[in-house]
């Protein structure tokens, strides 16, 4: 796996719940040579330290850590899921993988560059109000879809692109959904559906940053 650069060094790679024990043991297998592993366990990490000095940080997913970690990463959870970009929007509530509630939605929102004779004021204004019924669209969607799940919930992840994410966090309405907020934030492209319903393998992988 080559993972990509981690800040600080190393490189962060993503296992699935299900791979989770033997990627620790393949671990073991390649840095331990021949003796035992060092573990160092919180209620967010769990820290191996082989032989060679390579250290691997597996970070808990919904912690605190519960039993070994990968029961506690393959535990099914009711977990919302909020994405947000300008020109589209999706809420979603799943049990374990299974998506049992949703909404999708895009608006137009036209880029930065004034286009056809238009001012560059007048199409700057334009596309305020563009977005600003694009987020307000994307804010009741997510009251009615996930506003009403809150006291079922075990976290909410938030993902698309965070500034449009963080103009949400105005509206009185979501305030009990970002309190449930979780890492990670997921980076994805224009939330459409198919895309709302790959985000399960992303917030129940267990990251790893990798030294070695």
């Amino acid at each position: 796996m080559k993972g990509r650069p981690a800040a600080g060094g190393g490189r962060w790679i993503e296992v699935a719940p299900e791979r989770v024990e033997r990627w620790i043991e393949g671990f073991a297998a390649r840095h331990g040579q021949g003796g035992p592993v060092e573990t160092e366990v919180t209620p967010e990490t769990v820290r191996l330290r082989g032989a060679d000095g390579a250290v691997a940080e597996l970070h808990v997913p919904f912690p605190p850590l519960e039993g070994t970690l990968a029961e506690h990463a393959a535990r099914e959870r009711r977990v919302g899921v909020l994405l947000v970009r300008l020109g589209g929007y999706a809420s979603g509530v799943f049990h374990g993988t299974r998506l049992i509630a949703s909404k999708v939605g895009s608006r137009q929102v036209h880029g930065r560059s004034a286009a056809g004779g238009w001012s560059q004021q007048r199409f700057a204004r334009r596309r305020e109000n563009q977005a600003a019924t694009a987020l307000g669209e994307a804010a009741d969607v997510a009251a009615r879809v996930l506003g009403p799940a809150v006291p079922e919930l075990d976290a909410v992840i938030l993902g698309g692109d965070r500034k449009a994410v963080d103009t949400l966090r105005g509206d009185p309405r979501l305030t009990p959904v970002f309190a449930l907020a979780a890492e990670p934030f997921l980076a994805v492209p224009d939330p459409r559906l198919a895309v709302l319903e790959g985000t399960p393998r992303l917030f129940r992988a267990v990251r790893v940053r990798i030294v070695e």
